[in-house]
C-alpha cells in the first residue's frame, strides 16, 4: 500500500533510480519477512559434500610431511584431491579442528620432541625450538604447549 501511494498517487511523474531501487529492495524484504521461505536456512544451502577418508588422510599426511615448511591450506586441498571449503568441512568432521589446527598441532608435536631430544648444554634454546616449528610469538607457543603437555616447554628442555 504505502508502495503504491508514493509511487501512484504522490503526482510525482518521475521517479529518481535511488528511490526506485530503495522501494523495491523494501518490496523484496518485506515479502520475504512476510511469508515463510526456505531461501535463508542452513539446510538449503548445500554443502561440499562427502569427502572421502582417504583424502582427509592424504591431506594429514601431506601435513606430516611439510610441517617444517610453510604450506597453505590451499596446497592440502591440493594434495589431497579436494576443494578448501571441502577440506575444511572434512577436518571439522574427521578430527574436529581446521586443517590449521592441525597443522598446528603437528608442529607442536614436532617442537615437544626437538625439546625431549635436544641437550640445553649444546645451546638450545625453548625460543629457537618455538621459532623453527613455525612459532614467532614464544608466549603463545609457551601457553599452547602447556595446555598440550601439562608442562612449561623449558621443563622438557632441562629433564
Amino acid at each position: 500500500m504505502f508502495i503504491c501511494r508514493q509511487l501512484i498517487t504522490s503526482g510525482i511523474t518521475e521517479i529518481s533510480p535511488l528511490v526506485a531501487h530503495n522501494m523495491s529492495r523494501l518490496v523484496a524484504a518485506t515479502l520475504l519477512e512476510a511469508f515463510p521461505n526456505t531461501t535463508m536456512t542452513d539446510s538449503y544451502i548445500p554443502g561440499p559434500g562427502q569427502v572421502a577418508p582417504s583424502a582427509v588422510r592424504r591431506a594429514a599426511a601431506f601435513m606430516d610431511a611439510h610441517a617444517g615448511s610453510p604450506v597453505t591450506v590451499a596446497e592440502v586441498a591440493v594434495a589431497a584431491g579436494v576443494s578448501v571449503r571441502a577440506l575444511q568441512y572434512a577436518f571439522r568432521s574427521h578430527y574436529g579442528i581446521t586443517p590449521t589446527g592441525y597443522l598446528r598441532r603437528v608442529r607442536l608435536e614436532r617442537a615437544h620432541r626437538q625439546l625431549q631430544t635436544a641437550d640445553p648444554a649444546v645451546g638450545m634454546t625453548v625460543a629457537a625450538a618455538a621459532r623453527r616449528w613455525g612459532w614467532a610469538n614464544q608466549a603463545k607457543f609457551a601457553a599452547a604447549y602447556r595446555a598440550q603437555y601439562g608442562v612449561p616447554p623449558s621443563h622438557t628442555l632441562r629433564s
